[in-house]
Parts: C-alpha cells; structure tokens; sequence
C-alpha cells in the first residue's frame, strides 16, 4: 500500500469521522431548538395565560368602580330628593294656620310642664301672641312666662328658673327626631 493509499483512506476515514460529528451535531441541536421551541411555546402560553388574567381583572376592577360610581350618584340623588322633602315639609308645617300653632304650642307646653313646671318660654316672632294667649287662657302653664322672640320656625324652647335645665321643643328639633326615626321607611317608600 502505497502513501497515497494510505492518505486516501484517513481522508475517507476523516469524511466518514466529519460526517458522523456533523449528523450527530445537527441531531443534537434538532433536539435543543426543539425543546427550546417547546420552553418557547410554554412560556408563551404562560404569558397569553397571564394577560388575559390580567385583563379580566382589569375589567372587573372598572365595572367595579362604574358600579361604585353609579350607585353614590344614586345614593347622592336619592339624598338630595330626601333633602327636598324635609325643607318642603318644614315650609309647609311653618305656613299652618294659627289654630294649628295654637295647638302645638298647648301640647308642647303641657309636656314641657312635666319636666320644667315652670320658666321661660321662648318662641318665634310670629308665635309671641299665640304663646301668650295660650298661657293667659289656661292656669296650668301660670308658672310660664313669655321670654324674647327667638329665631326658630315654630315651636317653643322653654328655659327652667335660674336657665339650669332647658327644652328644645321647636319645630325643626322635632322634625329632625321623627326624620331620623321614619327616614328608612321614607326612603323605602320613595325609591322602593
């Protein structure tokens, strides 16, 4: 066998040795792209995973708080019609007749009387005359006398001898009271 026998066959040998590297080389890194491909998938679905999480929290924070929203306009408006009573029912119980003033002024004396048998009563401009007519005309509130006019929309505030113990039994007082107390029954019936 000559030199160039010899050559041949390593050269052969190199080939066969070149290739077996290369095929092994390229199976090697089939198989690393493929598994990356398959990381990159996985990732990839993750991340499609996540932001669609994601965005239905988003949403559901924003129907969230234009529910939020929606229901304190309501609760606003529903407190503002609720305001608008009251002051229409105050204007209303203020533009009475006498008679009715009359009348509310004698009851609120008898039940000031129970707590405070006598003092000063106070009440509106417009109800000096009544009060005094009302304690003139019945001898049981005799302990009472008229103090200056005060500025409340109707009712009376009585004062004990000595200004120790005093009742506030004016109107918007009283409305306040009965407000409070029948304001969810008020609210069920105006908005259901």
């Amino acid at each position: 066998m000559g030199l160039e026998a010899v050559v041949e066959e390593i050269r052969v040998k190199g080939r066969s040795e070149a290739e077996k590297v290369r095929s092994e080389s390229k199976a090697e890194s089939d198989q690393i792209l493929a598994t990356a491909a398959k990381k990159s998938d996985a990732i990839k679905l993750a991340v499609e995973d996540e932001v669609a999480k994601q965005a239905i929290h988003l949403v559901s924070q924003d129907v969230s708080a234009a529910n939020l929203l929606v229901k304190r306009e309501l609760l606003n408006t529903q407190k503002a019609l609720l305001d608008q009573v009251y002051e229409a029912t105050r204007k209303e119980i203020i533009a009475l007749p006498e008679s009715f003033h009359r009348e509310a002024i004698k009851k609120l004396l008898t039940e000031a009387k129970r707590e405070i048998p006598s003092g000063t009563v106070f009440s509106n401009v417009r109800d000096v005359a009544v009060t005094k007519a009302v304690i003139a005309e019945h001898a049981e509130f005799s302990g009472f006398k008229i103090g200056e006019p005060v500025n409340i929309d109707g009712g009376i505030l009585i004062e004990g001898e000595g200004g120790a113990l005093q009742i506030d039994y004016s109107y918007r007082t009283i409305l306040a009271k009965v407000w409070e107390s029948g304001l969810k029954d008020a609210s069920d019936v105006l908005f259901g």
